[in-house]
């Protein structure tokens, strides 16, 4: 029998509690920011599974959830593959992770809204001068890079 597969919601709810003791740069709830991507994501007319890989795209970069935990979810093979493509490594240099990211299926467009909701200037406004400039000059990279305009 094949194993069923968790719904957007039980997504929702796993990504939410795996990141409910984080915050941004910013101080705010970090849970703010992975609903915003998910919903950019809808936005832009992902599929469920990238919906699911933009509630999911940091949880294993940020050491919320472990790479076994992922290999062993009850999620499609795409949105494992697309949480991986957009998990940054520690000493990774940009583009590596962003070739990666292009020759991942589905992986873009979970990107994409990423980069929206970090680069969102009333987002960056919060955040001190020199952080703000550092972080808007790495957004731009990785737009580029990707050949995306900002959005």
């Amino acid at each position: 029998m094949p194993e069923q597969m968790l719904t957007l919601a039980e997504v929702e709810a796993i990504a939410r509690e795996a990141h409910a003791a984080q915050r941004d740069k910013a101080g705010r709830p970090y849970a703010e920011h992975i609903a915003a991507v998910a919903e950019g994501v809808r936005a832009r007319g992902g599929s469920d599974e990238q919906i699911a890989a933009g509630w999911l795209h940091d949880t294993v970069e940020d050491g919320v959830l472990s790479r076994a935990w992922l290999e062993g979810a009850a999620l499609p093979q795409s949105v494992k593959d697309m949480v991986l493509a957009l998990t940054k490594g520690e000493d990774e240099d940009l583009e590596a992770y962003t070739r990666r990211i292009l020759d991942t299926p589905g992986a873009l467009l979970v990107k994409q809204a990423d980069l929206a909701h970090n680069a969102d200037p009333a987002r960056l406004a919060l955040l001190d001068g020199a952080t703000r400039g550092r972080l808007a000059a790495k957004y731009a990279r990785t737009r580029e890079l990707l050949g995306l305009t900002a959005d």
